[in-house]
């Protein structure tokens, strides 16, 4: 999908997309103030945002802990500890084909998961038992998206580091590849996950972490959807890069800031989905 830096007047008329159980559960409502997205145009969105029939594709790469840490904006915030000096780096690819009020774009979200003032800094069980740690959640640390007017949303809300790119998106009975062209036409980041695996349901809510103004946030995404998982439980203990590589990191800017993590291009786990749920709240005011 080419960029898109056409901001419409007007908010989408599409709320009767969203009559599913699922979205039934979430209160709407609107942000104190209407967003200025340029000198003309304001919008009075509703939140949490929803987004029907998503394609999803998600790689979850190890990479080493040092380089992951040194992303992160707060001092508070630390990578999960993974075996071998490692952590985490998730890259998830989206095709938001219904967005509540607002036109459908692609996204991609780069996200160390952490843990913030951590009592515990213990390794790999935050992520299998999210709910027994409160302060566990994601913190993006690169964000290209196809839309400005969502590039806007996100700096503004949430203190989001969204880029607008194109970002292509292929999907067939075999594989899902998802490709992000930076402004200069350096394809700096291909991503090929498989579409097949163990069918796996998730109903999935989770914090995201971020800096606005200097300030941090926390913000409830959530999403839900039958994902098809394939797992490669070996790289937990190896540092080999044996196996299907699914990363591909090109030239230009954002591809050196990657490769800064050391990233094993041969996933730890993905996860594909061709029609979830999700939404996105606005940041918690009691946080």
């Amino acid at each position: 999908m080419k960029a898109n830096t056409t901001i419409s007047p007007v908010l989408l008329n599409n709320k009767d997309d969203f009559t599913a159980d699922y979205f039934n559960q979430f209160d709407l409502r609107t942000a104190p103030s209407p967003l200025k997205l340029n000198e003309s145009i304001s919008k009075d969105y509703l939140f949490p945002t929803f987004y029907g029939d998503v394609s999803c594709s998600i790689g979850v790469f190890l990479c080493d802990y040092k380089a992951a840490l040194a992303q992160l904006p707060n001092t508070s915030m630390k990578p999960v500890k993974m075996p071998g000096g490692r952590a985490l780096v998730t890259i998830s690819c989206y095709e938001y084909k219904k967005v509540l009020g607002v036109a459908p774009y692609n996204e991609i979200a780069i996200t160390i998961p952490i843990q913030v003032n951590p009592s515990f800094d213990l390794p790999v069980l935050p992520i299998i038992a999210e709910k027994l740690f409160s302060g566990f959640g994601y913190h993006v640390i690169h964000m290209p998206v196809t839309s400005l007017e969502n590039q806007i949303r996100g700096l503004k809300i949430w203190g989001l580091p969204k880029v607008v790119n194109d970002i292509d998106i292929n999907i067939d009975d075999k594989n899902s590849t998802t490709i992000a062209i930076d402004e200069h036409g350096n394809r700096y980041l291909s991503l090929t996950i498989p579409t097949q695996g163990t069918r796996t349901g998730f109903d999935v809510r989770s914090n995201l972490y971020s800096l606005l103004n200097g300030e941090m946030k926390q913000s409830e995404t959530c999403f839900n959807g039958d994902f098809n998982v394939t797992k490669n439980m070996g790289q937990l203990f190896s540092k080999s890069s044996k196996g299907r590589a699914a990363l591909t990191l090109g030239e230009g800017e954002q591809a050196d800031m990657l490769r800064k993590l050391m990233i094993n291009p041969v996933p730890f786990q993905t996860r594909f989905c061709s029609s979830m749920s999700a939404c996105f709240d606005l940041p918690n005011p009691n946080y």
